[in-house]
């Protein structure tokens, strides 16, 4: 049975600093109550520029989920999805193994190769090239693992090395599942099958199920069963309540990002948001959907919460 994730998308609602965690909290609240089975945040440090950039404000993701950890109790809590420049490997593990602890368990570690080449220039982070991130993904993914269910792991890699490395307390799960976000077909799908409990895809029916299609070849070439592996799409929703309304929210959209960014949303009166997720899942056999949803109060999203459990 398809399950559903909200993701946190900004936290720019017209309120002062003083209360922007109250509102992202009410929000996660009102997933949480809704039924979703899951809480996603960013981890950037400068909001994305399609939601208004660098002069938006964006907290910090780890901060961010261990008090939503301390507010919520179902939820799952997770990064989608943190970038493996931001932050030694081991030390992520650390923050994921506290936050999993914090939670009661419900803890998911989100990792990929990042992007964002603004904000590591005004951080000061480096941003190699690609091929160089891909590398320092496989070496973070061998390194957490390790953390989560060995008692003292040494690492040596280009990039990174523990010796001995102590992570206690343990995960209460004797593990944590780890999500890799992206689509990349050579590699990043690659280490999908090689290392993950998790793989996040984005894009419309066809290019999902093309996408689940190659890790499925790529698992299947180290004998892995791809059922392994949990699949999730993310995908901003809008709940629009008139067809002008609707076809409003695709101009504004198309204007904004490109006609091409539509396969990432999912917009439509209620009775068509039934049916594109209906379609969607018939055509991926996706195991997760999960919506942000960046202009959704509290009851928008108990009311996008009880339309997505009709389509269970």
């Amino acid at each position: 049975m398809t399950s559903f994730g909200f993701q946190l998308p900004n936290f720019s609602y017209g309120t002062p600093d003083a209360e922007m965690f109250a509102g992202g909290l009410a929000r996660v609240q009102a997933a949480e109550a809704a039924g979703f089975e899951s809480v996603w945040v960013m981890d950037h440090f400068y909001q994305l520029p399609a939601l208004g950039g660098a002069p938006q404000p964006m907290l910090e993701a780890y901060t961010l989920l261990g008090a939503l950890a301390a507010a919520t109790s179902r939820v799952q809590l997770g990064t989608l999805v943190t970038g493996v420049t931001y932050r030694n490997p081991a030390m992520l593990a650390k923050q994921v193994t506290t936050l999993d602890i914090i939670s009661g368990g419900r803890a998911i570690l989100g990792i990929g190769a990042a992007w964002h080449d603004i904000e590591h220039e005004g951080l000061g982070f480096d941003f190699p090239a690609v091929k160089e991130r891909m590398d320092r993904l496989e070496e973070a993914l061998q390194i957490c693992r390790a953390m989560f269910t060995e008692d003292a792991p040494s690492f040596t890699g280009r990039y990174y090395r523990t010796s001995d490395v102590r992570n206690v307390p343990r995960p209460l799960r004797g593990t944590i599942p780890i999500m890799v976000g992206g689509s990349g077909e050579r590699r990043t799908l690659k280490l999908v099958a090689r290392y993950a409990d998790l793989c996040n895809i984005s894009g419309d029916a066809d290019t999902v199920r093309h996408k689940l299609d190659v890790l499925r070849q790529h698992c299947e070439a180290i004998d892995r069963d791809p059922a392994e592996v949990t699949t999730t799409r993310l995908a901003s929703l809008f709940l629009t309540n008139s067809a002008k309304e609707t076809a409003d929210t695709k101009e504004f959209i198309v204007a904004a990002a490109g006609a091409e960014a539509l396969a990432g949303f999912n917009i439509g009166e209620e009775h068509e948001l039934i049916n594109q997720v209906d379609e969607l899942v018939a055509k991926t056999n996706l195991d997760t959907l999960i919506f942000n949803l960046p202009f959704g109060d509290p009851d928008t999203i108990r009311r996008v919460g009880a339309l997505l459990s009709r389509s269970r």
